[in-house]
């Protein structure tokens, strides 16, 4: 059975993220809307779901009514009946959430050491999302954009320059190794997480920095030419990516600042 044939089924996943924004909790939405898993994106359902989520990273907070810690921050995954004496589960950090819905949603591999390499890529991954954001936050998150706007100049020449052709010619080499994928999946012969994340963050960048992108696409064929298309055509990510579910890029992770950009 493919995975897109999973769907709709029990435990009903509720993310718990900031709502209007894509952020983190895209890569989550991603990996649910690829197996055609129901969830509820609760922030985002109604006007008062932020409150679910803000009650779970309270300061204050010590341990929730189902026996779980707190969380440090979005996104958070609750499972009901998935925690402890059978009540709710709660889960932070991304790829905390992914390795756990890996191998439920059938997105972490064939055995064993498929599951560790898919981990190690999806990591991988987001560690150029994170250095996607510090180009227009290199000091600190809790000030504007406009208060570190010198730093950000250099921080973005830089990631533009070294650090994006690293991590572009890396997952080219690995899509071309594995042969098995025939370009198209980073591991064994069929979608895993690490593609998923990996597509968002190249779509990420590709909104923040279309310039530089696209100067650049064309020294990884394999990358863009036929991974990124590949990947946006999975049944469940092609109707999602077409849907009013999502949302659209602005003040999170990828922002578009034209000064930021190749000029």
């Amino acid at each position: 059975m493919s995975t897109t044939k999973k769907a709709r089924t029990q435990p009903p996943y509720e993310l718990l993220y900031w709502p209007s924004i894509p952020g983190r909790g895209e890569f989550i939405r991603l990996a649910l809307e690829a197996t055609g898993t129901s969830y509820t994106d609760t922030a985002n359902a109604s006007k008062d779901g932020i409150q679910s989520m803000l009650a779970l990273i309270n300061p204050e907070a010590t341990i929730d009514a189902d026996g779980n810690p707190p969380a440090f921050a979005p996104p958070i995954l609750r499972v009901p009946g998935e925690g402890k004496n059978g009540k709710s589960l709660v889960l932070y950090q991304t790829p905390s959430i992914l390795a756990y819905l890996g191998d439920k949603l059938g997105l972490a591999g064939e055995d064993e050491i498929e599951k560790q390499w898919i981990l190690s890529h999806m990591l991988t991954a987001l560690d150029l999302n994170n250095e996607a954001h510090d180009t227009h936050h290199p000091i600190a998150s809790q000030l504007y954009y406009e208060d570190q706007k010198e730093e950000a100049l250099k921080k973005a020449k830089d990631f533009r320059e070294s650090r994006i052709p690293k991590f572009f010619g890396f997952f080219e080499r690995v899509l071309k190794g594995n042969e098995e994928g025939q370009g198209k999946f980073l591991v064994g012969s069929k979608l895993s997480y690490a593609d998923t994340t990996v597509w968002h963050v190249l779509n990420g960048l590709k909104f923040a920095f279309p310039k530089e992108v696209e100067a650049r696409e064309k020294d990884y064929p394999t990358l863009f030419e036929t991974f990124y298309p590949s990947v946006q055509e999975q049944s469940g990510l092609k109707e999602y990516l077409a849907s009013e579910r999502r949302l659209p890029y602005s003040q999170g992770i990828f922002r578009y600042y034209p000064e930021l950009d190749r000029q």
